[in-house]
């Protein structure tokens, strides 16, 4: 009788998880010599005592002294690495998150040079992907044993409002100008938002400007 051999492995089939733990309830028990399935457009990354260790990229690969160097060290097992060790597993979807919304859930208040003080709404998509995996856990994820777009998305919204505050009262200086500059607007928002995403081992790929409305008062000056 062939020995039973140990496949872990996680497949999402609704596209909106970004982690995935194994595993869910905390760490388990794994052998060496267990198969880890890594699906492409994702890495595995073992922690253990709440360090993050080794990362796997795409890929069978059977868990051995070699490819979890790191984990061997911190295990030294003296009894030959047959036992099973204590140890979580985090799948991380690398692939690009698409039709992230943001927007305004406050009108941001701007002073424009014609109007005076106006009060501004804005909505956009953006678009995302994880590049450190090891970091995002760290800085993001924590302890949880799952992780999706949805979760996330309301934090990178609130960062995302914040820039365009900052950027309202340094570049823009009446609203009448608002529909030659959205395409300069969004190549500026983008520019300032890369360092916050890269802090937590995100990188934007893509950021638009869909609409910034003023209140419809304002807008029925604008259009008279």
């Amino acid at each position: 009788m062939s020995q039973f051999v140990e496949v872990i492995e996680w497949f999402d089939p609704t596209g909106e998880q970004i982690v995935h733990r194994y595993h869910e309830a905390g760490s388990a028990e794994i052998k060496f010599g267990a198969q880890l399935v890594v699906r492409e457009s994702q890495a595995a990354v073992f922690f253990r005592d709440g360090n993050g260790l080794d990362v796997l990229g795409p890929g069978r690969h059977t868990l051995s002294t070699q490819n979890l160097p790191v984990l061997t060290k911190v295990l030294a097992l003296p009894w030959g690495f047959k036992s099973p060790f204590r140890a979580e597993v985090y799948f991380v979807n690398q692939k690009i998150f698409t039709s992230m919304r943001w927007g305004t859930k406050d009108p941001v208040a701007f002073t424009d040079s014609k109007l005076g003080l106006v009060r501004l709404r804005a909505f956009g998509v953006y678009t995302f992907k994880i590049t450190e995996p090891a970091l995002f856990i760290n800085a993001v994820v924590g302890t949880q044993g799952f992780y999706t777009s949805e979760m996330i998305g309301d934090y990178l919204r609130d960062v995302i409002v914040a820039r365009i505050n900052d950027l309202f009262g340094e570049k823009l200086d009446t609203i009448f100008d608002l529909p030659r500059q959205y395409d300069e607007l969004a190549v500026e928002i983008k520019g300032r938002l890369v360092a916050d995403f890269r802090k937590y081992g995100m990188e934007l790929a893509d950021f638009y400007l869909s609409s910034i409305t003023p209140p419809p008062e304002v807008q029925k000056m604008i259009d008279e």
